[in-house]
């Protein structure tokens, strides 16, 4: 996006933007940008506190009042967070773990997708919405085709005007929203650091793209090894 700013600039379209890795957008060092505190996917903070996000809207609106630039800011505000009694005791309500002696993968991502589903329906009828959904797939279909690349990396996109990279781009975000969804769900603490935690930790969902990102990187195509090594699991968790 940085990049494109440039671009844009030139045509006389002012820009700004939101920066939630700062050492690449001194790298890119675009016209305008508003450097967050927030995790990697929440460019706004906080979900479901519109009264921060206002904020964080308008002070990246405000650097286009700048007369000059480039211009980096950093955002003087940490995204909210529940109060610590509020933190404690995070669980999902559910058990994920495999039973003894399952050991296909495929079958055990479909197992703990059909547990999820409850707390995903009721998710999504609290918000009156949902974000999983880009691929066009059902999220049982979307995991199916993870997996099945994962051991034939040769098979088709499910939709013609989609690349291999983004027939897995888009089936990797549906299933990471499904599990998000529902883990907001549950009772008690919902913080959003807290269900990554456990989404890259306690989930069949996390060995699924594990085994994915092995598999990309090792692909002869130079676009599926970048998807792998730097789009499936974050750094932080390697």
């Amino acid at each position: 996006m940085g990049a494109l700013g440039h671009y844009l600039e030139e045509e006389g379209i002012a820009t700004t933007q939101i920066s939630l890795v700062r050492e690449h957008t001194v790298t890119m060092n675009p016209p305008r940008a508003l450097w967050v505190p927030f995790m990697l996917g929440r460019p706004l903070g906080a979900p479901g506190d519109p009264a921060f996000q206002r904020r964080v809207l308008l002070a990246v609106l405000g650097l286009l009042e700048a007369r000059s630039g480039p211009v980096l800011e950093d955002y003087p505000e940490d995204a909210p967070q529940p109060p610590h009694e509020e933190l404690e005791g995070f669980a999902c309500p559910f058990t994920l773990s495999r039973p003894p002696g399952e050991l296909d993968l495929a079958s055990s991502l479909q197992r703990e997708i059909a547990e999820l589903l409850p707390w995903h329906e009721l998710a999504r009828h609290r918000r009156g919405r949902t974000t999983a959904g880009l691929s066009g797939l059902a999220t049982e279909a979307a995991a199916r085709f993870v997996t099945d690349f994962i051991a034939d990396p040769a098979i088709p996109a499910y939709r013609d005007d989609l690349t291999p990279v983004s027939a897995l781009r888009l089936a990797c975000h549906d299933l990471k929203a499904y599990y998000l969804e529902a883990a907001a769900a549950q009772p008690g603490a919902r913080a959003a650091l807290e269900a990554e935690q456990w989404f890259w930790r306690e989930t069949v969902i996390a060995q699924v793209f594990r085994a994915l990102q092995e598999t990309c990187s090792a692909s002869e195509d130079k676009t599926m090894r970048h998807f792998g090594t730097r789009n499936i699991v974050p750094m932080a968790v390697g």
